[in-house]
Formats: structure tokens, C-alpha cells, sequence
């Protein structure tokens, strides 16, 4: 399985690359971004999320805007009208420049006092990750394919009149599709009834002379049923990643909550063991994208005509255990020493979404905090 340049263009059908094609209501195509500034304790965060849903004909994306520990997020919706290579919802476009390199992401809003201009450059061919395939029961929970791409970043942003200069900033990108969960929730209760659980953990990191790639998905009692730690040397082609043999994460998670308090990974391959020590910051609110937002949610139809809104708020401020505050990101200095000693220092994002229990973590519940 190979990633072709059509890759980067919303138009799979299925979980495949774009060469293969088939259908399901609950097929999606969306292109994700962040951006940070690059030094360690440094404030400053962005995201971009653009959404297309074929067989609902709806299209969506959201911006946001994190400094100062208030996010600020812009949210656009429209009917789709069957043209899946329009890349504008209102206010939000993205282009293609260079596929599977470069992208542009602009934003004009005036009404809401948000724009944009923010063109991302990656520093490696893209990663395609393992093949996500779930199910509950019979029923098809995800059937997906992500590629992610660590880059740099030209460009500004300006919130409420104050423009902001993020030239020299880094961050990540990804490309998904396939089949999820999107639109209105299924009338249809799945048979056997079974419990939420999700468990997911996914750092992109930009290092010293490369990328460290770690995510991982467990069921219930902690095994993994997809996971995979990488590290990727800047500049490198398609093919040129190393693969670690082992990865074991480790967190003390806050009490009260499912965030973690602090975050480690051991990596092991011939060479030996790779420690990775992760420094978090600040949260970043993935509801601010759309990601389980009761309103603004991924495919949810606000109709055929555009529909743009603005929100604001804190993440200190909000209740952590409601279940669309769980899925959350969090800005991480990176120290990762090699087996020969070595130290590689970086910045990243540490995201998190825990649902249902998770024995290694004491989570027994759909719900319980530590």
C-alpha cells in the first residue's frame, strides 16, 4: 500500500488509498493541523480542522486560536452539494500547493474578527500509520488510514484586531479517511449492547534532526490493538523512518480528571532502550475542532446554507469529566536520550482521549477520574 499524490486530496471512498473505492454513510475525509511556537514554556497555539462527509453531503472545518490560556474558535458548516474538491467552508480554505509537502490554510472571517494566513511546509515525506479497523460487535466502529507529517510554518494570525506573526513556527498535519462515527448518532442501538471504551494516545514530536511519531489505541484491559512508535529523520523520503521493536507509555494522571500529570515512553529497538520524558503544558480543547462538540460536531447538518459562530473560553474553566472535555491536547517539551547516551531535545503535542475503563490507568468506569 502506497501513498499516492492523490492522497492529499478529500476525494477516498474507503479506508484504502485513493486508487481503491466502495461506500458507507459514515465515510469521512478530513485534513487536521497544529501549530505552536517552537520554544520550550513558549505560549502560542493553533488548529485547523476541515471535514468533508459525502454520502450526508455536509462539509465543515473550525479554527482556533490558543494564547494566554484563552482559545478562541471558529466553527463553519455548509451542504457539501456533492463537489468534494471545493476546499472552502465560508471563512475556512485549504490549498493543495505541493502534494504531500506543502499546504496553505487561510482564514476571513471578518465578522467574527478571526483570519489567516498560515502555509505549512513538511520536514519529511509523510508517515502512513497502521490501518485503524474496530468494530463493536458486528457494527463497524472505525475503518481508517491516517498519514501525519511534521512540519514548519509561514504566516500570521489575527484575533480581534491583534495580528500575530507565527513565521518559524512548528507543528503537525494529518490526513484521515475512512469510516467513523460522524453526523447524527445511529438510531439503531448496537447488538450486543456494549460499554463505551476508547483509549488513545498520540504525540507527534518535532525533534533535533528529526520527527518521533508514538500513538497508541487499548482495549479494556490494556492491550493494544494498534500501536506504533517511529522516529523519522528530518528530511528523510518515503521509506527512510525507523521503527522501534517495543513501546510502553507511562503516566501519573491528575486527580480528578483523565489528563495526564505526567507522561514518559520507553522505546526499545536493537540498539537498546530510548527514554522519552515529556515536560506538558498547557491544554489545548479538542471540542474547539468539533471533536464531540454538541453543536459544532463532525458532520452534524446545520443545513444547506452556510453557517459560521464563534466561541470562546478557558479550558481551567471548564468541568474536565463531562464527556466532550475529555479529548484533549497537551503542549510537551521533549527530552529523548538514545541508547548511546545521546539527547535530542523538541516540542510536541500529547494528545489524549480516555473513555470506558483502562485497567493499567485504575479507570473502571465510563466516567471515573483518577
Amino acid at each position: 500500500m502506497v501513498l499516492t499524490k492523490g492522497d492529499d486530496y478529500p476525494i477516498h471512498q474507503t479506508a484504502e488509498p485513493v486508487a481503491f473505492a466502495g461506500t458507507d454513510r459514515n465515510l469521512y475525509d478530513r485534513y487536521y493541523f497544529n501549530g505552536y511556537a517552537p520554544g520550550i514554556g513558549d505560549d502560542g497555539f493553533f488548529a485547523v480542522a476541515f471535514g468533508v462527509y459525502p454520502h450526508i453531503n455536509v462539509t465543515d472545518a473550525s479554527f482556533c486560536w490558543l494564547k494566554d490560556g484563552r482559545q478562541v474558535n471558529l466553527h463553519a458548516s455548509r451542504g457539501l452539494a456533492m463537489e468534494r474538491m471545493d476546499l472552502h467552508v465560508g471563512p475556512v480554505a485549504i490549498e493543495v500547493v505541493e502534494p504531500l509537502r506543502v499546504l496553505r490554510v487561510t482564514v476571513d472571517a471578518p465578522d467574527e474578527r478571526v483570519r489567516a494566513d498560515l502555509t505549512f511546509t513538511g520536514r519529511a515525506f509523510p508517515l502512513e500509520e497502521p490501518r485503524f479497523t474496530r468494530r463493536n460487535g458486528p457494527r463497524t466502529l472505525m475503518d481508517v488510514t491516517r498519514m501525519t507529517q511534521n512540519g514548519r510554518y509561514t504566516g500570521w494570525v489575527e484575533v480581534d484586531g491583534e495580528r500575530h506573526d507565527v513565521s518559524g513556527w512548528i507543528g503537525t498535519r494529518d490526513r484521515s479517511w475512512g469510516v467513523r462515527p460522524i453526523g447524527a448518532a445511529d438510531a439503531q442501538p448496537a447488538s450486543p449492547a456494549l460499554p463505551p471504551q476508547f483509549f488513545w494516545l498520540w504525540s507527534p514530536c518535532v525533534m533535533e534532526g528529526g520527527d518521533l511519531y508514538f500513538h497508541t489505541n487499548d482495549d479494556a484491559h490494556g492491550a493494544a490493538w494498534n500501536r506504533r512508535a517511529v522516529w523519522k529523520p528530518e528530511g528523510g523520503g518515503q521509506g527512510d523512518e525507523r521503527h522501534y521493536d517495543d513501546a510502553a507509555f507511562h503516566i501519573a494522571w491528575q486527580p480528578g480528571t483523565r489528563r495526564a500529570r505526567t507522561a514518559s515512553l520507553t522505546l526499545r529497538d536493537a540498539r537498546g532502550e530510548t527514554r522519552v520524558a515529556f515536560d506538558i503544558g498547557e491544554t489545548f480543547m479538542m471540542l474547539g475542532l468539533g471533536y464531540g462538540h454538541p453543536r459544532w460536531g463532525h458532520g452534524i447538518s446545520h443545513g444547506e446554507a452556510l453557517t459560521v459562530g464563534r466561541e470562546d473560553f478557558r479550558a481551567d474553566e471548564l468541568a474536565p469529566m463531562q464527556p466532550h472535555h475529555l479529548h484533549v491536547q497537551a503542549s510537551v517539551g521533549v527530552t529523548m536520550t538514545e541508547p548511546d547516551g545521546h539527547v535530542r531535545r523538541g516540542k510536541g503535542v500529547l494528545e489524549q482521549l480516555v473513555l470506558g475503563p483502562h485497567a493499567p490507568s485504575g479507570f473502571n468506569g465510563v466516567l471515573d477520574p483518577a
